[in-house]
């Protein structure tokens, strides 16, 4: 089993050859996906200066994955997009924004954003934020203007706009941050988050409509803790009472569950990386991501095949529930890849 295809991993440099440690971690270790990001947290450029560039890096890697690595971006518009015009790519609008917009103009301005993505290789981008807009004191979500609004509904509106207008340029979209962030009163970046007392129902709403509509390719998990879904306080991430009680039998959703990143404070801060790993794909979780932005560590796949692989020989899971995983990630790609690569002209075709 190649279970690389489990991680999406982050790295540092603008460019990539054979004798870089992702290349390494694509073609040897079946790497699953990779994640960019225009800035290091210290300011620095990691991955993305320019549109000839970023052109280059994405066709690069897509020639190393033989066409089938899922390549993601956090292109939400407004103040979270890594595409950005102070590096040469089109102005964004946030999604409160956005939601401010008739039909007509939402989906437009949703179109103009995937056709960036698409012309430039992405094929997977973590968005929309489905999170409801229920906190103005909220530092990660409304502070940001990354929620279409407080109402379900016009966050299913606005939602499903943007997923279309990806679908359109064949770019799979990833709802989030499941089971609802938009109440928390910290971020989960840096450390513990905690909203039971706050968390309302209605939070769900949007997933549940969303994936019930069909539109949902991916969920991403929250690192937060609810223990009125989860009465252990296990972050949601980790919980296996919320990723495949809820969202998985409750809700039904059958998609690819994807992991917030797992160097984030909410995780790193209470349990080492293997312990983490371990956790999330006992809880369901099917791609784990590693964004390496926050921190860096070139070792980060090698050490999750260990610890999946440790699991599968202890029979602590057997090999079908892995086999599921990838069977589920593997329509992704198809799905994602296909149209992106030929339309790029990449020449690339894809391989078993």
């Amino acid at each position: 089993m190649k279970i690389g295809q489990m991680f999406m991993v982050g790295f540092r440099g603008t460019a990539v050859d054979a004798s870089h440690w992702i290349v390494k971690d694509i073609v040897r270790r079946h790497l699953g996906g990779v994640i960019l990001f225009d800035r290091n947290v210290d300011g620095s450029v990691q991955n993305i200066s320019s549109p000839a560039q970023l052109q280059v890096l994405t066709t690069t890697l897509q020639e190393y994955g033989n066409g089938r690595l899922l390549i993601g971006v956090d292109q939400e518009g407004g103040r979270v997009c890594r595409l950005k015009a102070r590096d040469g790519f089109p102005e964004t609008v946030s999604a409160e924004m956005l939601a401010g917009f008739d039909d007509e103009k939402a989906a437009a301005t949703a179109d103009e954003l995937a056709a960036t993505l698409a012309a430039y290789g992405f094929t997977m981008n973590f968005a929309p934020v489905v999170d409801l807009d229920c906190n103005p004191d909220n530092p990660i979500i409304s502070r940001y203007q990354r929620s279409f609004s407080g109402d379900p509904q016009q966050v299913v509106r606005c939602a499903r706009l943007v997923i279309e207008a990806h679908h359109r340029h064949g770019i799979g979209c990833c709802l989030k941050h499941f089971p609802g962030h938009g109440s928390a009163g910290a971020d989960s970046h840096l450390g513990f988050v905690d909203v039971t007392g706050d968390w309302q129902e209605q939070e769900l709403v949007p997933f549940a409509r969303l994936i019930d509509m069909d539109a949902a390719d991916a969920v991403m998990t929250a690192h937060i803790v609810n223990r009125r879904l989860d009465p252990r306080g296990m972050v949601a991430t980790l919980s296996r009472p919320i990723i495949t009680g809820l969202l998985r039998q409750r809700l039904g959703f059958d998609g690819v569950v994807i992991s917030d990143d797992l160097q984030m404070g909410a995780i790193t801060k209470k349990w080492g990386f293997s312990e983490a790993v371990r956790r999330a794909v006992l809880a369901g979780v099917d791609l784990l991501v590693i964004g390496n932005n926050l921190a860096c560590s070139r070792d980060a796949l090698q050490v999750g095949i260990g610890c999946i692989q440790k699991m599968l020989d202890s029979g602590e899971i057997d090999a079908d529930y892995i086999k599921a995983s990838l069977a589920r990630i593997s329509t992704l790609q198809l799905q994602t890849t296909e149209k992106i690569v030929s339309d790029q002209g990449h020449h690339i075709f894809a391989r078993s």
